[in-house]
């Protein structure tokens, strides 16, 4: 009989959530899933657990580069199971609904009709607006069916699943990635993969401080404006009564962990020019909180890549780096997780029915 292994997932973000449970889903009895971290979405509040603070809602970007491009391909499969998870499972916390862009100063990229097509054709509804469907001073403006999601809804909706199937938790402070190798308790390692965000010691690694705001004020589309000055203002609504977020900022490398009062003041102002208030309201913003989260970002774009220990403990595979991208490209990246340790002979495939 064959000894039974368990692959240890490091890192209980947004990416090892995911990650864990579509490995979980195409994994023979033969190998279980550890799946250990610091903070779990049930952890007390951590600005660097980011995925809680996400907005967060699916946007294409447009590719200009090999990173953006593997990312964008990432993005149409992670697009393609939303729209399962928010048909099938209400309860998830992803919901469809409309998405509008209006950009009052866009780049040139996006006066190319091929770029948009590759970057939004597979969007179901996708249509540019022209002349009356603009607002004054709109340049380039599009519309089409898109997903929100309530992040902390959403991210105890995916580690239920995991545990339900059977995945093992484990809270744990990790220093070093070799450590993986011997926290399934006595059990056979020879895989460690590592959604740590930060990738624990990659110097190309950095974060990016965001702060948001969420409010009381209702919203049924997501609407991302980029103002004439070159920054971006947007609200994306959380579902199942989550209230809405209305953004943001990215500053890299800062590591204030405060929400700045004059920062909140220029958001609401920036988003009550376009808000759609309901009727007959004061069109002010009912504030709950400032959110702060720190993006895991990487120089280069996200890593994914098998690393052989040279004292032939085992494979370390890497997911990690996302920045603010990643529930809208967390599908992709457990696919090409999962494809990775295929090609390394890592994973041992369900039967076939």
């Amino acid at each position: 009989m064959t000894e039974k292994e368990t692959i240890v997932v490091i890192g209980a973000g947004i990416l090892g959530l995911t990650t864990a449970l579509h490995l979980q889903s195409n994994l023979s009895p033969q190998q279980t899933i550890l799946l250990c971290a610091r903070e779990f979405p049930h952890s007390p509040e951590s600005l660097n657990y980011a995925s809680a603070w996400a907005g967060a809602h699916f946007r294409p970007v447009l590719s200009s580069n090999p990173a953006l491009a593997r990312e964008d391909t990432q993005a149409q499969r992670t697009y393609t199971h939303f729209t399962r998870l928010a048909a099938q499972e209400p309860g998830s916390g992803v919901q469809s609904l409309p998405g509008i862009e209006y950009l009052e100063s866009p780049p040139a990229e996006y006066l190319d009709a091929e770029n948009i097509q590759k970057a939004y054709g597979y969007l179901d509804g996708f249509q540019q607006l022209q002349g009356e469907d603009l607002p004054k001073d709109v340049k380039w403006g599009a519309k089409y069916t898109t997903f929100a999601v309530n992040p902390p809804v959403y991210c105890a909706w995916l580690l239920r699943q995991f545990v339900l199937r059977g995945g093992e938790t484990r809270e744990y402070t990790v220093v070093d990635l070799r450590e993986g190798f011997y926290l399934a308790e006595g059990k056979r390692v020879r895989t460690v993969v590592n959604c740590s965000g930060l990738g624990m010691g990659d110097k190309r690694a950095f974060i990016i401080k965001g702060q948001t705001c969420l409010v009381r004020n209702p919203c049924s589309v997501t609407i991302t404006r980029q103002n004439s000055d070159g920054s971006w203002s947007f609200c994306i609504p959380r579902p199942l009564g989550g209230g809405t977020i209305v953004g943001g900022t990215k500053q890299p490398h800062n590591w204030d962990p405060n929400p700045s009062l004059e920062t909140r003041a220029k958001l609401l102002a920036n988003a009550a020019k376009w808000f759609p208030f309901e009727e007959g309201s004061e069109k002010k913003f009912d504030v709950i909180r400032d959110i702060v989260g720190r993006r895991p970002a990487r120089e280069g774009g996200i890593r994914i890549d098998a690393e052989k220990l040279s004292d032939d403990r085992g494979v370390i595979v890497h997911a990690y780096g996302a920045g603010g991208r990643g529930f809208e490209l967390s599908w992709g990246i457990a696919e090409d997780v999962f494809n990775l340790m295929r090609e390394n002979g890592l994973v041992r495939e369900k039967a076939s029915l």
